[in-house]
């Protein structure tokens, strides 16, 4: 493990005003965003609107990182450059997502575990000749009756610390995303009790794997209602929560955030991002985002799947990522959405 190395490349995943895309839907994922816009879901396809994201002009002013699917990192622009060494000509790092995703925990009703640790060591040595130099995996913790349960957290925690350490000895940075669901009807409260016992398990597990800290990017929810609760809690109730529970659980070691947006709106996203970074200063670490939809629903719709709007789709994405950009520096603000425009 070279220590250096990786807190190098940790550091330029959360640089100032810059934040990372997560381009890693898995095949079947994409083809239900595809199916939104009524295109078929072929390699191609899959590939050509990948194309569009990542050489969008400016694109790099605001994007650091772009986490890949297995299929991803093997493809190449149409003029034949694999994409990850594009991404680094333009000075975004490549990274890749590793995990098989969640499967039901045994023993544990509506309760799952993140798969994909046999074998993880020689494909990362696969990857890292690929172009790779970060890693995802991504834990999945629901709030329901009765759960999550300890064991559970403790389960996916301990998967998160082995995977971590994994890609340490490999040279790559891992990005630890313990996702608390925001689906369901629980409070804020509910969230923020959670989210603050999955996350001090997760720091416990990581120290115990001697996961060096400072060659880690943390992807965590924000502390939010739950999608169908009644009463939902405002966007600074937001920002102070979550705030407050990586205060007491993220040492000040790890050198950035990057958060999930969880099935935000994009616009809801950027808003809370940039209050936290307006309210919280100063902080140990970089507050910053690593979207998905957040980043990419504008593009898709304006895009659509027609070689005509190619164009139109990278200036959906563009805008986005500029916003994102700015709420990660805390200089964002609402109004900014029409003006853009």
């Amino acid at each position: 493990m070279n220590a250096t190395e990786l807190m190098h490349t940790a550091r330029g995943m959360v640089a100032k005003g810059r934040g990372i895309l997560a381009a890693d839907e898995s095949t079947s994922t994409i083809k239900k965003r595809f199916d939104g816009i009524q295109l078929e879901s072929t390699e191609e396809a899959r590939r050509t609107y990948r194309e569009m994201l990542f050489t969008a002009p400016a694109a790099a002013e605001s994007i650091s990182g772009v986490i890949l699917y297995d299929e991803t990192i093997r493809q190449k622009t149409k003029d034949g450059t694999p994409f990850p060494l594009y991404l680094m000509k333009q000075g975004i790092i490549p990274g890749i997502k590793v995990d098989t995703g969640a499967k039901p925990l045994a023993g544990f009703n509506g309760e799952t575990i993140t798969e994909g640790l046999d074998g993880l060591r020689e494909r990362l040595v696969e990857y890292r000749k690929l172009g790779a130099l970060f890693a995802k995996w991504r834990a999945v913790i629901d709030i329901g009756q009765d759960i999550p349960t300890h064991y559970a957290i403790k389960a996916n925690a301990g998967a998160l610390a082995r995977y971590a350490a994994l890609c340490q000895e490999n040279g790559i940075v891992p990005i630890v995303e313990p996702e608390v669901l925001m689906d369901g009807a629980h409070s804020i409260e509910r969230c923020e009790e959670v989210t603050n016992l999955t996350l001090s398990t997760v720091f416990r597990e990581l120290y115990e794997a001697r996961v060096l800290l400072e060659g880690i990017v943390l992807k965590p929810n924000m502390v939010i209602s739950g999608k169908k609760a009644a009463h939902r809690a405002g966007p600074e109730v937001v920002a102070e929560a979550t705030l407050r529970t990586l205060k007491r659980h993220v040492p000040p070691a790890v050198p950035g955030i990057a958060f999930l947006s969880g099935g935000q709106s994009s616009q809801e996203a950027t808003l809370h991002l940039a209050l936290m970074n307006r309210i919280g200063k100063p902080l140990p670490w970089a507050l910053t985002f690593s979207y998905g939809r957040a980043l990419q629903d504008d593009a898709l719709k304006a895009w659509g799947g027609k070689a005509a709007n190619f164009g139109a789709g990278q200036k959906a994405f563009a805008k986005r990522a500029r916003l994102n950009g700015l709420a990660a520096d805390g200089s964002y603000n609402a109004e900014m959405e029409s003006q853009a425009a």
